[in-house]
């Protein structure tokens, strides 16, 4: 994503949901306010999880791309 500095990344492939999205969770827990977080992962079920949860959080998405054969959710941390 053009313009936006991840602070943290996690590579979530091979890892089957809830995997991916407990690795969200735990980057964002871990993170400062203001943070870019990024996962990657593989599993399709991510597509959705990923952003209903960072809604849901009240956190910051700012989308999803394809990286490498798979997908990157990226967030900002804002509480």
């Amino acid at each position: 994503m053009q313009g936006v500095t991840i602070n943290k990344e996690s590579d979530a492939r091979g890892s089957f949901c809830p995997g991916p999205l407990m690795e969200l969770i735990r980057q964002v827990k871990a993170a400062q306010v203001g943070d870019v977080i990024a996962v990657i992962s593989s599993d399709e079920g991510s597509k959705k999880d990923i952003p209903a949860w960072i809604e849901k959080a009240k956190q910051e998405f700012l989308g999803m791309e394809p990286f490498e054969g798979s997908t990157r959710f990226i967030c900002r941390k804002i509480k």
